[in-house]
């Protein structure tokens, strides 16, 4: 049964979202929504909700289907709420006062710390802000759910119970997941929606299957096209000689049959569809130093500890060569966020006992909150107060990076998540690093820029170790693993035993 039918759908928000989109919902699809950042994904999902009004086509909805979204944020007025008080009021007011207890049912089944629910959101993580936002958006029991990013800022525990939650819905329950995650959205959805300006494409497949076969379409594509416009310069040849061939003999047949030709040289070059081509907004690229010293870093029975001295684990020996690509596993808490901390210093050049960094070492380093970039600063001074270039560089780099010039004397805090990890990877490369040092790299990259990254840290000879709840971001781009475990650093062959046991709690 459709629950929703859109029928050329578009939108345009001074420039095309998409374009003559037909998509039906049915009863029990598990959707994946999938484009690059700022390309509709959040517009599309309002406007199913109906809370946006498309710019063209038409959407409707099955008889008394009920449908909640689920978005990125909280809004400014839920901040100083409670959780529990946040839900309560987003039941409907003639029924709030009996219906109170769905709200620590949708809590509980999200396993929501009772501890938490009388907090005020504003005190809480972003993880468990999330945990919030889907609780509420699954209150009402509706027809379709609706999930915009639902795995931002969630470690893999959280992830593992997400997921077990989207598979225990009624079977008749639709869902409809904007992620960038390509592992969740393998285990959640059977069907996939690649939303595009034009020709978006849908497969009854989950993501890497639906990814692949876009791929085998777009590489079609890309032939025709060429063989279209091959035929058409043919075309164009043919006439040309018969051009020449009329004006000399002054044959009014051959000057028709010229026109003739041409004409359908413009047909074919009109019609001719080129290959679909999309990047990330602004393209992710890094830059390398190399280096000279065989050992980049050297770890040498380290202690970590907790800031009020709780010890938390203890290493070995351990080292990192030029190559490696270091993935730091470890449940939250364990000490992950101490022992970047105190790498940073060390390869800063601070004296940190335990940790020795080459004299060769050049670090990049990015944090989980991007703190190193100052929100008050421009777009043009977070780079011109770093590197000395001009004017001009600046403004070349930065609109690489996806930035448009009537941007760029704004304020780095008016970014989005998405604007910031790019104007993070631009700084990052033009400190042309032999070492990064990375802490959730992947958050608010959208697939096509995590997939950039990965090539780029795959491709040379630069050192990392880096922090990622990524489940495919961590498999394709270590080559060794550290497991924090049971008090000690230890490495292992590979993540995938750690991802087993963190998803299930």
């Amino acid at each position: 049964m459709s629950l929703i039918t859109a029928r050329l759908l578009g939108m345009a928000l001074g420039a095309p979202l998409f374009s003559n989109l037909d998509l039906v919902v049915q009863k029990g699809d598990r959707i994946g929504l999938v484009a690059a950042n700022g390309r509709g994904k959040s517009t599309l999902m309002g406007c199913l909700a109906g809370l946006v009004d498309p710019t063209e086509g038409a959407i409707q909805n099955a008889r008394g289907v009920r449908i909640a979204l689920m978005q990125q944020d909280l809004g400014a007025e839920d901040l100083a709420h409670s959780v529990r008080a946040a839900l309560t009021d987003s039941l409907p007011a003639e029924t709030r006062d009996w219906d109170a207890w769905r709200v620590d049912v949708a809590l509980d089944a999200l396993d929501f710390p009772a501890d938490l629910r009388d907090r005020p959101l504003a005190t809480l993580s972003g993880g468990w802000q999330r945990i919030a936002l889907l609780a509420r958006a699954a209150l009402d029991e509706p027809d379709v759910l609706l999930l915009d990013e639902p795995t931002n800022h969630l470690d893999l525990e959280r992830i593992g119970i997400v997921e077990r939650w989207i598979a225990a819905l009624p079977k008749e329950t639709a869902v409809v997941v904007a992620s960038h995650d390509r592992a969740f959205l393998d285990a959640v959805t059977w069907r996939t929606l690649f939303l595009r300006t034009t020709g978006s494409a849908d497969f009854a497949l989950p993501y890497s299957r639906a990814r692949d076969s876009l791929d085998v379409e777009d590489q079609a594509a890309a032939r025709r096209h060429e063989m279209d416009l091959r035929e058409a310069a043919q075309l164009r040849r043919q006439a040309a000689k018969l051009n020449n061939i009329g004006v000399n003999s002054g044959s009014d047949l051959l000057t028709v049959k010229t026109r003739q030709l041409k004409a359908r040289a413009e047909r074919i070059e009109t019609a001719a569809k080129p290959a679909f081509r999309e990047e990330s907004a602004g393209r992710i690229r890094l830059a390398e130093r190399g280096a000279t010293a065989r050992t980049l870093l050297a770890i040498d029975t380290l202690t970590v500890t907790t800031p009020d001295g709780r010890k938390l684990f203890t290493t070995g020996r351990l080292w990192v060569q030029p190559g490696d690509r270091v993935m730091l596993l470890g449940a939250n808490g364990s000490g992950k966020s101490q022992l970047m901390d105190r790498l940073a210093h060390a390869l800063r050049g601070a004296d940190v006992s335990g940790i020795r960094a080459g004299p060769s070492v050049i670090t990049g380093h990015v944090d989980q909150a991007l703190s190193h970039i100052d929100g008050g600063e421009t777009l043009q001074s977070a780079i011109g107060s770093r590197f000395p270039l001009g004017e001009q560089r600046i403004r070349t780099l930065l609109a690489g990076a996806g930035f448009a010039v009537e941007r760029l004397a704004r304020p780095v805090a008016t970014l989005s998540g998405g604007q910031r990890a790019r104007l993070a990877m631009l700084i990052l490369r033009l400190q042309q690093p032999n070492f990064y040092l990375l802490d959730e790299p992947t958050n608010h990259l959208d697939i096509e820029g995590q997939e950039a990254l990965e090539g780029e840290l795959t491709g040379g000879e630069a050192a990392a170790i880096i922090v990622s709840h990524d489940r495919r971001f961590v498999e394709t781009v270590g080559n060794r693993f550290w497991r924090i475990q049971r008090g000690r650093l230890i490495e292992e062959d590979g993540p995938a035993e750690f991802f087993a046991e963190a998803m299930r709690g």
